[in-house]
């Protein structure tokens, strides 16, 4: 029995060369340029989402800080009126 047969070369040789195109084809792949502008886009939109989140984030520490302080600034429990007139008798 014969190891070495025009089958097995034919088979063998295609092997090794759907190999070598896919392993080239790889190399020289190129993104297309659709591809390439989706990505820059998708960048861009995920940039921006995340300085919105940022921006209401910072406004929402910046507000709680300005209620703090008008808190502090007002007197709890006192009742503030002007005096009443003295009767004359």
């Amino acid at each position: 029995m014969k190891v070495y047969t025009r089958k097995n070369a034919a088979v063998g040789y295609l092997t090794l060369k759907a190999m070598q195109r896919a392993m080239d084809s790889k190399r020289r792949k190129r993104r297309s340029g659709f591809r390439v502008a989706a990505y820059v886009g998708l960048g861009l939109v995920s940039a921006g989402l995340l300085a919105a989140v940022l921006a209401l984030a910072l406004r929402r520490k910046h507000g709680d800080v300005e209620e703090i302080v008008v808190v502090e600034d007002e007197i709890v429990g006192e009742v503030v009126t002007t005096p009443e007139p003295v009767p004359a008798t």
